[in-house]
């Protein structure tokens, strides 16, 4: 990977000097409230997205928004703590359940966060980690310090890549034993493997490799970020029983509750864990936010599996209409996907950057993505070679197999055909009419995104 992989952009913006405090109050509740429309409009596919109940935007906005309990619950540095600490209780009693894990900390307020705890517990700066390549599908935060990754710019650590095999779109299992051996051989034996990532269609190796890195005394991490719903579902791999130590992981992904993090594992890493999360990397952990998680873990529990079932059956549909309308689907080999994630290499068409802006002027909202291939061949993040889609909003809008298919149709509109994208927008508005409310929850008396007034 070049150090260009993230070029910076230049920052713009007006002088605010002459703009009122009223003036600016009323365009910021008039953006917010323009914001929710567009998306009610609209077909939303980023992939490390979701949409929560009404339920847990009541948490969020409640009283616990705005009070501090730094420390464990029942061991608080301040007081007012008692209704925070029995809801806290619950919250983890709920994600042991949800992940069967021993010990559950969810006090991350993101998955950055909860990763950046698990390198303090476990290791030391200048220890050397084992981590996917972001072309590869890794994320950020398991990057290295020249490319201003979270692991080496923030905790120190040398970071080298697994091997990668492109065409099953996953870790390769035995050129990684060989790459261990040549860093041991070396001196540079990784004290920490780091599976999971940002680009995830399959599974990840961890009951091929566990045994093998655990023989040279490897922690191993399970970022689940953007598959923990599916995990939680019973639609994806079982990390904690296939060999991983623990698991990372994001909040609003597939696991669809507010923003935040957490950490499941086992009790005999949880002093580490515990230390590592406060006093090291929280302090006050936004409890609003911790409410909204134990309300999302007991939908989850109630609804997840046939949620998760259908996640994965609205990705395989969709990555097989995106197909059969000439669109390069990564994975074909292995059906294209076993998760939330559709990965299409759009360089026919032009590139992810020009893509990517395309459809959000039809109201189709995607991310571009890096894909293999392409820092050799000169490209970066602003203009890759690919973009990623992700179902896991969409389902729970109610969406299945069948709107999936009319999503393809709509980005071959655009990006094949060359449609007038206004005339798509208007298009994609109809089409979002008859999915408003959120499914897979207990009460949804209110569209997913209806714009709340409390003034």
């Amino acid at each position: 990977m070049q150090s260009d992989v993230f070029k910076l952009g230049k920052v713009s913006g007006q002088c605010m000097s002459r703009i009122s405090p009223r003036v600016a109050y009323n365009e910021v509740l008039s953006l917010l409230k323009t914001h929710n429309q567009w998306f009610a409009d609209s077909i939303p596919l980023i992939a490390s997205e979701n949409i929560p109940s009404p339920a847990v935007r009541e948490a969020i906005a409640s009283d616990f928004a705005n009070r501090y309990a730094e420390g464990w619950p029942g061991e608080r540095v301040y007081a007012g703590c008692t209704y925070i600490d029995k809801v806290e209780f619950r919250c983890m009693e709920l994600a042991q359940k949800l992940f069967k894990a021993e010990f559950v900390d969810v006090r991350p307020i993101s998955g950055v966060v909860a990763n950046l705890a698990i390198y303090s517990a476990f290791t030391n700066p200048g220890d050397v980690m084992l981590a996917p390549s972001i072309p590869s599908g890794g994320h950020i935060s398991h990057g290295k310090k020249e490319h201003a990754g979270t692991a080496g710019l923030v905790h120190g650590l040398d970071i080298e890549f697994y091997p990668f095999d492109a065409e099953e779109m996953t870790i390769d299992v035995d050129k990684t034993k060989q790459k261990v051996q040549e860093l041991e051989k070396a001196g540079k034996t990784p004290k920490l493997a780091m599976f999971g990532g940002s680009v995830f269609l399959f599974p990840h190796p961890v009951k091929e490799l566990a045994d093998f890195l655990k023989s040279y005394k490897m922690f191993i991490n399970y970022d689940g970020a953007h598959v923990a719903g599916l995990i939680a579902g019973g639609q994806f791999q079982d990390p904690l029983r296939e060999g991983a130590d623990a698991m990372t992981m994001s909040t609003h992904k597939t696991l669809f509750g507010p923003q935040g993090g957490m950490i499941c594992s086992f009790n005999k890493y949880s002093d580490e864990i515990k230390k590592a999360t406060f006093p090291g990397m929280t302090s006050n952990h936004h409890l609003h936010h911790m409410a909204g998680k134990a309300i999302a873990f007991a939908e989850m529990l109630e609804f997840g599996k046939k949620y998760a079932a259908q996640v994965v059956k609205n990705a395989k549909a969709l990555a097989e209409a995106l197909s059969s309308s000439g669109f390069m689907v990564l994975g074909e080999k292995r059906g294209f996907t076993k998760s939330h994630q559709i990965v299409v290499n759009v360089l026919s068409f032009g590139d992810g950057g020009t893509i990517e802006a395309d459809l959000e002027k039809a109201n189709i909202i995607i991310n571009r993505q890096l894909i293999p291939g392409d820092i050799k061949a000169g490209r970066n993040y602003f203009h890759p070679g690919g973009m990623r889609l992700g179902v896991a909003e969409l389902t729970r809008l109610g969406m299945k197999e069948s709107q999936m298919k009319q999503v393809a149709e709509f980005i071959k509109n655009v990006v094949v055909d060359k449609k007038d994208k206004k005339k798509i927008a208007l298009e994609v508005k109809q089409f979002r009419k008859k999915f408003q409310k959120v499914r897979y929850c207990f009460e949804s008396k209110i569209g997913g995104y209806d714009y709340v007034k409390i003034r």
